[in-house]
C-alpha cells in the first residue's frame, strides 16, 4: 500500500518531524536533491543540457532552488525564474530552449486560481518542447481534491515527498501529474500513514484466500437477487463475474418467469413468487430469506427495477438478511426512498457494502459527492456503518472507521453498460470466500480496473470483463 496524506496531514507530519529534531532546512535539502536526481534521470546526462526552474516564494520554490543548485553542480545549464517577477524575453527564450522545465511554483496547499506571471508560465510551458517535472504537485491543482479551477501545469513527471497526495490521484489532477514518484526524505508520517492508502497488486495477493484442498462449491456460494421484466441481463452478469472470481456456486433469484429467461448457464436460476408481476415482491423477499443461509454472500439490486412493491421488499431484505450484503443499482435507489436509509443499513447484524456511482450517491445522501471524494465516501460509510465503494475515474473504498483505500486502476473503457454489475459480482465472490468486506471491495475494484487497463478499448463490453478479470486475478496470485 502507498500511504496518502492530505495537505493538512502532511503539514502535521512535517511539523512533527522538525519537532523530533530534523531541521526544516535538512528536509528541504533532501527534497530539492530528490528533484534534482529525478531531473538528471529524465535528462539522461548533464553535459550540454538546459533546465529552467520555475520558483514560487514558499517551500515549493525553496525545493526548486536547491534542485537548481544541485543540477548546476553537475554541469547543467540552469535558469531560475521567480514567479513573482514579470516574464521577460530572456525567460521566454530559456523556456523554448530548455530540455526540462521544473515546476516549483506552488505546492499541495494551493487552492485558488493561477494568474499573472504564473498563468503565463503555464501557457508557455504548454508550448515548449521540454519535459516537465513538477515538485510535489503540478501548480494549479488542489492538493486535497485534484480539482483544477484555472490554468494548471501539465507535468510528465511529478516528484512528491514522503507520501502520495490526494490531488495526484483524483481527476483532473491525476491526468496532469504524469508519472508520480514518492521520494522518502525522512518525514515521520505517524498514524495517518495507514488511514488513506493506494491499493497495489501485492495487497490484493495478500487478501485473497487460497482454496483448501478439501473445499467444495458451497464453501463460497453467492446469491444474486435481482431482475425484473426485461432486465434479466444484469443479475446474470453479476453471477458470471462471481463465478469467474472464485464463487463455487451462484444462484440468481429472479421474480417469476424472469428465472426462465435467465437460465441456461452455470448460474442456477431460482424463481421467486411474484403474482405474475415480474418484479420482486414481499413474498419474493420471504423466499430469499428462506434460502439465504446457504450462501456466503448476497448481491441485491441488479435489474430489480423501481416498482413500489420492490422498494418495500428491498427494505425488508436489508433489515432481515443476516449474510454479507452487497447493495447495488436499484437496491440503492430503494434506500433513497427512506428518510432513515442510513439507519436501516446501520442496524444490520451482518456487514454491508454500498456501491454507488455519483448519481446513486446523490440519491442516497441527498447531495452529490463534490470535489472531495474521500470525505464524501467516508461520511456515508460512517453514517451507514458500512463499507462504501464510491465509483468513479478514481474509485474510493471507505470503511465506517474512517480508513480509505484509493483504487489506482481502471479507465474510460469501463464506461460501458453492465460494468458495475460485474464489479458487484466480484465483490460478492470475494466476500463469499471469507474475505473481510473492506478487503473484498478494494480487491474487486483493483482487479476490475486492471482487467480494463490491460485489455480495454472502445469496443470493450461488460460481458468481456469476467474472464479478463479472472486472468488478471490469476496473474496477481501467481
Amino acid at each position: 500500500m502507498i500511504p496518502v496524506l492530505t495537505p493538512e496531514e502532511m503539514g502535521a507530519a512535517d511539523a512533527r518531524t522538525i519537532a523530533e529534531g530534523t531541521p526544516e532546512a535538512v528536509l528541504m535539502t533532501r527534497a530539492g536533491r530528490a528533484v534534482a536526481w529525478a531531473v538528471r534521470r529524465v535528462l539522461g546526462g548533464t553535459y550540454g543540457r538546459r533546465v529552467v526552474v520555475l520558483c514560487g516564494k514558499g517551500n515549493n520554490g525553496g525545493d526548486g532552488r536547491i534542485a537548481a543548485a544541485a543540477l548546476r553542480s553537475w554541469g547543467v545549464h540552469v535558469d531560475v525564474v521567480d514567479v513573482s517577477v514579470p516574464i521577460d524575453a530572456r525567460t521566454r527564450r530559456a523556456l523554448m530552449r530548455a530540455d526540462v522545465i521544473v515546476d516549483a511554483m506552488y505546492g499541495t496547499g494551493f487552492r485558488g486560481v493561477l494568474d499573472g506571471s504564473a498563468a503565463e508560465l503555464v501557457a508557455r510551458t504548454e508550448t515548449a518542447s521540454a519535459i516537465v517535472v513538477a515538485v510535489d504537485i503540478p501548480s494549479g491543482i488542489d492538493g486535497l481534491t485534484g480539482a483544477v479551477r484555472g490554468p494548471a501545469v501539465r507535468a510528465d513527471h511529478t516528484v512528491t515527498f514522503a507520501a502520495a497526495k490526494p490531488g495526484l490521484w483524483f481527476h483532473p489532477g491525476r491526468a496532469l501529474a504524469g508519472v508520480v514518484t514518492v521520494a522518502d526524505i525522512g518525514i515521520d508520517l505517524g498514524p495517518e500513514a495507514s488511514r488513506i492508502v493506494i491499493v497495489e497488486a501485492t495487497d490484493v495477493a495478500g487478501w485473497v484466500p487460497r482454496r483448501a484442498v478439501t473445499t467444495h462449491k458451497w464453501r463460497a456460494g453467492v446469491l444474486v437477487v435481482g431482475g425484473s421484466n426485461g432486465m434479466t441481463g444484469a443479475p446474470m452478469l453479476v453471477g458470471r463475474a462471481a463465478l469467474r472470481i472464485g464463487a463455487g456456486i451462484v444462484w440468481a433469484a429472479l421474480p417469476g418467469r424472469c428465472a426462465e429467461y435467465g437460465s441456461g448457464t452455470e448460474i442456477i436460476t431460482h424463481a421467486l413468487p411474484d403474482a405474475d408481476a415480474g418484479v420482486l415482491t414481499m413474498d419474493g423477499a420471504d423466499e430469499v430469506l428462506a434460502i439465504a443461509d446457504r450462501f456466503g454472500a448476497v448481491v441485491l439490486g441488479p435489474g430489480l427495477g423501481r416498482d413500489d412493491a420492490t422498494t418495500a421488499a428491498v427494505h425488508k431484505l436489508v433489515r432481515d438478511l443476516e449474510r454479507p450484503l452487497v447493495l447495488d443499482a436499484d437496491a440503492l435507489h430503494a434506500l433513497s426512498g427512506l428518510g432513515d436509509g442510513d439507519a436501516l443499513v446501520r442496524a444490520r447484524s451482518a456487514p454491508t457494502i454500498l456501491t454507488p456511482h455519483d448519481g446513486e450517491f446523490a440519491q442516497v445522501t441527498g447531495a452529490a459527492p463534490g470535489d472531495d471524494r474521500i470525505a464524501a465516501a467516508r461520511g456515508l460509510a460512517a453514517r451507514a456503518g458500512a463499507v462504501v465503494l464510491l465509483k468513479g475515474p478514481t474509485t474510493v473504498v471507505a470503511a465506517a472507521d474512517g480508513r480509505v483505500r484509493v483504487n489506482s486502476t481502471g479507465g474510460p473503457s469501463l464506461a460501458t453498460a453492465g460494468s458495475g454489475d460485474v464489479l458487484a459480482g466480484m465483490i460478492g465472490a470475494f466476500c463469499a470466500q471469507g474475505m473481510k468486506v473492506f478487503d473484498a471491495a478494494a480487491a474487486a475494484a483493483f482487479v476490475h480496473g486492471r482487467a480494463a487497463d490491460h485489455t480495454g478499448h472502445t469496443g470493450l463490453i461488460a460481458g468481456d470483463l469476467p474472464a479478463l478479470a479472472a486472468a488478471e486475478l490469476h496473474q496477481i496470485l501467481e
